[in-house]
């Protein structure tokens, strides 16, 4: 006995020694026994999830242990601060203990493994506990005991009671990796400014409330779209490319341990009203986000089917569909091209009654009493510019959401969508309200090909919605009761180091004399994106330039990316800034001559096999307006987000008129205050 304790206190050193490094054998389990939620979890009163416990038992490594075999017999307790013993778990939650599960999975303990080819083997022993809920605020102690006296234990804390509703609806616009840098570069473009002064504004500078967040992932410091948008909607971080989820090392990457997001909650509470926008593919990480339980944001077609039908492998919330859906993604709907078992997805969203439509005309006529889709091109909506200012990108397009070889047509904007979003919703909330998520999709897609004037397009597009969004809620007479919020799931790199006379830099022989063009400090100038050029007119309104490709350009970078080339000028077609090379392996990328050929190479900082670029560690900025605006100053976690929302909709319930609640929902009759 006392071999094998050293054995794991040596052990136990040895993990904490390495738990900073990138590959894991289970991100939020350092030692050989995990609890999913781990350690340093939120809880809302009432909300629910799952509780995984696993045991490992490396074969090989530097790990291995017990010859690969792990306890099959691990207890598991937990006790709430100030409330007396420990109880084991089952009891405490009223549940029939579950069979215990076994797996192996493979890892890679580092680079040198990898690179060698010598994976570590783990064997799992497992229970899982379904639909739990945590009812009464305070902390709470979880204890795992396995290995004869081996412990893993995790603090959570159930955040206080909020049981008021102070905000009829909710309105949370996201620019997908929309950073505080790209808002200042955006309005330097879209308004025009005399001796230093701005003449107008964004409609994001008149929000009487700004704070940020921070946005690590649980067991990563950079994030991505899925666990970034999962923790903005649930309170509950986790890994990478993860939603709805604490990923877990099962074969199944649908039945990690699972956490009810804001719209389940919202449904089964109050009965309200929600919707989806996105000018991404819909079943793209953040619009799909609100009902997605898996670790595998690719499983586009299954997380549309979970977005009609809730999740269907075993008893968990039923959210009732989404009021609204729009957006592209047309792949997961036309049968047999992606979607779930081959099914036409349009038919099944009719067969629930819904109003399905194909373009911007089609989406303007759906009654504002009926549940509504619309898909309007495969994959992600052409950008802001390419819709706008550059249409011949748009004809040669293969994208009709039928699925006919054509392109797609009469293309709706963010706006379109958004307001049509909050008519429907609007009218199906009714006094139970509504939550509404809309977002930016493009400004993240255009960032990662360093498509700037892209991106920025998209950015000033999500403004222009902005502002008309609250010009259409006061019409309704729905602003005093609604928050709008406006923020991001993450950022990128990108800023605005100076400006560049492009005529200059194009008539230059070499890189070196180009780079010269680039001005910095009392050289930067001033912005010619307000100034009308001869044979140029751009007829897209005020907020935005007037002139996108001016001799006189924002010089902007990236803090990481593959090798690339810089004219600084609006490109024709959208970018594509790194590419294969003959002779070279297919995951080495260069920096593409096709792209700005008249421009100059920039040495790339990520690795060789990255096209793009990718997300930073930069917070981001919360615009927030409203009832509970007051609530959004400050810096906190992404998490806080989603308890922010949360209280000001009254969702952090304690479990007086739980049962009551359960009956309502089972008959379909809508939530009330309960409790």
């Amino acid at each position: 006995m006392m071999a094998r304790l050293n054995t794991l206190a040596v052990l136990a050193t040895s993990l904490t020694a390495v738990s900073g490094q990138y590959y894991q054998r289970l991100g939020t389990c350092p030692t050989l026994g995990c609890v999913l939620p781990p350690d340093q979890q939120d809880f809302l009163p009432g909300q629910y999830f799952d509780l995984r416990l696993e045991v490992h038992a490396p074969v090989n490594g530097s790990e291995a242990f017990n010859n690969g075999v792990p306890d099959e017999k691990f207890t598991v307790t937990i006790a709430k601060e100030g409330g007396g013993a420990a109880e084991d778990v089952a009891k405490f939650f009223k549940l029939d203990e579950p069979q215990v599960e076994k797996w192996t999975f493979k890892w890679y303990e580092d680079l040198y493994a990898e690179d060698a080819k010598q994976a570590s083997v783990v064997n799992v022993a497992s229970k899982i506990y379904r639909r739990l809920a945590l009812y009464e605020p305070g902390k709470y102690t979880v204890t795992l005991n396995y290995y004869d006296g081996q412990k893993t234990t995790a603090e959570w804390v159930v955040r206080p009671l909020a049981t008021e509703k102070k905000a009829k609806n909710i309105i949370l616009f996201i620019g997908d990796g929309m950073t505080t840098n790209m808002i200042t570069a955006a309005r330097l473009l879209g308004h025009k400014t005399i001796n230093g002064k701005y003449q107008s504004n964004l409609q994001l500078d008149h929000f009487p409330v700004i704070g940020h967040q921070m946005t690590h992932s649980i067991d990563t410091f950079i994030t991505d779209s899925a666990n970034s948008a999962s923790a903005l909607y649930s309170g509950h971080k986790s890994t990478v490319n993860a939603m709805g989820v604490y990923a877990d090392s099962s074969p199944d990457i649908y039945d990690d341990p699972k956490v009810e997001t804001i719209v389940e909650l919202l449904k089964r509470i109050w009965g309200s009203a929600w919707g989806a926008v996105s000018t991404a593919f819909i079943a793209d990480a953040t619009p799909t986000a609100l009902t997605a339980h898996t670790r595998s944001r690719g499983a586009y077609g299954p997380l549309i089917d979970q977005a009609l039908n809730s999740v269907t492998n075993y008893t968990w919330t039923n959210h009732g569909g989404p009021d609204v859906y729009f957006g592209g993604g047309a792949e997961q709907f036309i049968a047999g091209s992606g979607s779930y078992q081959g099914k036409d997805y349009y038919q099944e969203f009719a067969k629930a009654n819904y109003t399905v439509s194909w373009n911007k005309t089609a989406l303007a006529a759906i009654p504002n009493n009926e549940k509504a889709l619309g898909i309007f091109c495969r994959s992600n909506l052409p950008v802001w510019i390419d819709r706008n200012i550059l249409p011949d990108n748009t004809k040669n397009l293969t994208n009709d959401p039928s699925g006919a070889k054509a392109a797609a047509t009469d293309l709706p904007g963010l706006k379109d969508m958004t307001l049509k979003a909050i008519d429907v919703l609007h009218r199906r909330g009714g006094d139970r309200g509504f939550f509404l998520m809309s977002e930016a999709a493009s400004i993240d897609k255009q960032m990662h090909a360093l498509d700037y004037d892209r991106a920025l397009g998209d950015l000033l597009e999500l403004d222009d919605t902005v502002r008309a969004t609250v010009a259409h809620l006061e019409a309704i007479g729905e602003l005093e009761s609604t928050l709008v919020l406006v923020t991001a799931d993450h950022g990128h790199g990108f800023d605005v180091f100076g400006g560049v006379d492009t005529q200059y830099l194009r008539d230059q022989k070499t890189d070196r004399e180009r780079r010269k063009a680039v001005g910095v400090y009392q050289n930067s100038g001033l912005s010619n994106y307000q100034v009308e050029a001869p044979g140029v007119s751009y007829s897209t309104g005020p907020n935005f330039p007037v002139n996108w490709d001016p001799r006189y350009a924002i010089a902007a970078g990236f803090g990481a990316n593959p090798d690339r080339r810089e004219n600084y000028r609006l490109s024709p077609t959208p970018r594509t800034p790194a590419t294969n090379t003959p002779g070279h392996s297919s995951a080495d990328y260069f920096a593409n001559g096709a792209d700005a050929p008249d421009g100059f190479v920039v040495n790339g900082t990520l690795p060789t096999n990255e096209a793009q670029g990718v997300h930073s560690l930069t917070d981001v900025a919360v615009y927030a307006m409203g009832p509970c605006q007051e609530t959004f100053g400050g810096t906190y976690s992404n998490i806080d987000v989603f308890y922010k929302m949360a209280n000001c909709l009254g969702l952090a319930r304690p479990d007086a008129g739980r049962a009551g609640r359960r009956r309502s929902i089972e008959k379909g009759v809508a939530g009330g205050e309960l409790g």
